[in-house]
């Protein structure tokens, strides 16, 4: 089977790289694209071997668009414009450009990409930059789903609610079926009387999460590592700018489906 042909933009420090391999399909990432250059240390450092563009999207023309010639798109655009403690700029916001840059180069390609994931801040969805993205994607013929969704609905233990798309040029409606929330041990402490509960945090020795821990939280592979130059307090920014691994390669496996 010929391996799908990835763009991955916004790269980061790779999390949905690492959910397309988790994820298993026949799948190779042809550029990435980011132009955070300490976030692109860590990419390098991850995955030495994948063409990685230190440069803006807005920057990129749709003639090195075509000659990507991918079939796949995955790309987390800016959340700042978006989210609820910042100053929700959306489209007047100037991270903004690089994403209305995709949406503008998206329809004019030479040939459109099978699949695209999209993933953003809670917040996204009541934006106009969103309503522009289904106005676009819906103009080039993909069936989208489109959800908030946090890791703890499929079952793992980090609350991080997020937007997610899923879309693809065909006609097959996109099924997506979460299970049950999990219990928490937090759930388990509200039930008991508060000096009890006082009592029993303090046997916790609770502390702060390292950032190995963190990134395990989210997903990463045992394997994933930072540069020895990158300090901690840029190991905790680029993962708290990251996404959980899991459901994205979750998602993957039903876009591909």
């Amino acid at each position: 089977m010929v391996p799908l042909r990835v763009l991955e933009l916004y790269n980061g420090i790779g999390g949905m790289h690492h959910a397309l391999r988790e994820s298993c399909i026949p799948a190779q990432v042809v550029a990435a694209i980011d132009v955070n250059t300490v976030a692109n240390e860590v990419y390098k450092y991850n995955f030495p071997h994948t063409p990685l563009l230190a440069k803006t999207i807005e920057g990129i023309t749709l003639e090195e668009f075509d000659k990507l010639s991918f079939n796949m798109i995955l790309m987390s655009p800016p959340c700042q414009p978006f989210t609820r403690i910042g100053l929700q700029g959306d489209m007047t916001d100037r991270r903004t450009n690089s994403f209305l840059h995709i949406l503008d180069i998206l329809p004019r390609l030479q040939k459109l990409p099978k699949y695209i994931l999209l993933e953003n801040v809670k917040g996204f969805e009541i934006s106009s930059t969103r309503d522009l993205l289904i106005e676009t994607i819906e103009n080039c013929g993909f069936q989208y789903q489109e959800f908030l969704l946090s890791p703890t609905a499929l079952g793992i233990p980090n609350s991080r609610l997020r937007y997610f798309l899923i879309t693809r040029l065909q006609s097959e409606p996109l099924p997506f079926h979460a299970p049950g929330q999990i219990e928490t041990i937090y759930k388990s402490l509200t039930s008991l009387p508060e000096e009890e509960q006082i009592t029993k945090l303090s046997m916790l020795k609770l502390r702060c999460f390292t950032p190995k821990e963190i990134a395990n939280l989210l997903g990463f592979p045992p394997e994933f590592g930072f540069p020895k130059k990158i300090t901690t307090k840029q190991c905790y920014c680029l993962l708290g700018n990251s996404l959980n691994v899991h459901v994205v390669a979750k998602l993957i496996k039903i876009l591909y489906e």
